[in-house]
């Protein structure tokens, strides 16, 4: 199986085509959700929303503070946010009228857990409360 991405910002190659990126499935299919939410935090408006989501803690930010804060259009943050969904990086929440989003902070611990299981080959020299101290 080959998932295809289109590539961002949609680069037209020729009249009427796009350029695609091709992306090859992880050789472990357990790696699928990992690849898939690096992938997403690959993308500048991406990370930076992601960062700012877990700056704000389990209460979140309205979709509106959030394209105010990052200067970014609404209609270009709606897609981002989507893709972080998508990647399962954060959730969304409706309060009244405002969509709230939130960073997923089990999912971000199991992506740095991944990132980190055989740092220093399994000898635990890496954790939050050492970092800096290496």
């Amino acid at each position: 199986m080959i998932a295809v991405a289109i590539a961002e910002p949609l680069t037209t190659v020729a009249p009427n085509t796009v350029a695609l990126t091709i992306v090859a499935p992880p050789a472990d299919p357990r790696h699928a959700g990992i690849v898939v939410a690096l992938a997403a935090l690959a993308q500048e408006h991406r990370l930076a929303a992601f960062r700012l989501l877990v700056e704000a803690g389990p209460d979140g930010v309205s979709a509106g503070d959030l394209a105010e804060r990052l200067a970014v259009p609404r209609s270009s943050l709606s897609f981002h946010l989507n893709q972080l969904m998508q990647a399962g990086l954060i959730v969304q929440r409706r309060e009244s009228r405002s969509l709230i989003y939130s960073a997923d902070f089990a999912a971000m611990g199991d992506l740095v857990a991944f990132l980190t299981e055989n740092c220093c080959r399994g000898t635990g020299c890496w954790s939050p409360e050492t970092e800096g101290k290496i």
